[in-house]
C-alpha cells in the first residue's frame, strides 16, 4: 500500500486489484513493447553487433586495445577473439587448432551478433612474430610494416573467400598506443 492507503503499480509492490490496474499494466508494457521496437533500437538488444576484432595477446598493448575501440565508438559492441601473433596466430601452419579456432569464432559471431566486419589488429614489436617467423623486425620498423602488412592481407583475402559478406580492416598498433590504417 502507498501513503494514500492504495495499492501502487508504479512500483510493482502489490498485485492489480481492478481491471483498471489491469488496463494501466497492459498500457504500460504495451509502450515499453513499442519503444522495444521503435526505429534507432540499439542493435545490440536484438543481438547484434558491429565487429569481430582479432589481437594479439600481448600483456603491454591490452588496456591500449580497449581504448582505441572506446575512441572508435565500439564499446560493447564488438567481440574480441585474442591469438599470440593476432592475424600471424590464425595463420600459421605451427598453430594449426588456432586457425581452427579462429575460424570457429567467425562463425559463431556471425551466428549470434550477426557481425558485418572483422577488425584484424596487429602491432610492431610481437613477440609471436618472433617466435613464429625465427626473425625479430623491431629494429627495421619499415620492414616489420611490411610483414605485417603482408600477413594481415593474407588473412584478410581469405576471410574474403570465405565471408564475402563481410568487411575487413587491417590494423596496426604501435606500443605507444597508436594505430595506423594498412591496405
Amino acid at each position: 500500500m502507498d501513503a494514500h492507503g492504495k495499492g501502487c503499480l508504479c512500483h510493482g509492490t502489490t498485485a492489480p486489484r481492478s481491471r483498471r490496474d489491469i488496463l494501466k499494466l497492459a498500457a504500460v508494457g504495451g509502450g515499453a513493447a513499442l519503444l522495444g521496437t521503435a526505429p534507432g533500437r540499439d542493435a545490440r538488444a536484438a543481438g547484434a553487433v558491429e565487429a569481430l576484432l582479432l589481437s594479439c595477446m600481448d600483456y603491454r598493448l591490452v588496456d591500449d586495445v580497449t581504448r582505441y575501440m572506446d575512441q572508435r565508438g565500439l564499446t560493447n559492441n564488438y567481440d574480441h577473439v585474442i591469438l599470440a601473433g593476432a592475424s600471424l596466430g590464425a595463420m600459421t601452419e605451427k598453430k594449426a587448432a588456432w586457425n581452427d579456432t579462429f575460424w570457429d569464432h567467425v562463425a559463431v559471431a556471425k551466428q549470434l551478433h550477426q557481425i558485418r566486419k572483422i577488425i584484424l589488429m596487429d602491432h610492431r614489436d610481437c613477440g609471436a612474430y618472433r617466435v613464429f617467423l625465427g626473425t625479430d623486425l623491431k629494429d627495421d620498423p619499415i620492414k616489420e610494416a611490411a610483414v605485417h602488412g603482408e600477413i594481415l592481407a593474407a588473412l584478410a583475402n581469405r576471410i574474403r573467400e570465405r565471408h564475402a559478406d563481410l568487411e575487413v580492416e587491417l590494423l596496426l598498433m604501435s606500443l605507444d598506443g597508436t594505430v595506423q590504417k594498412l591496405g
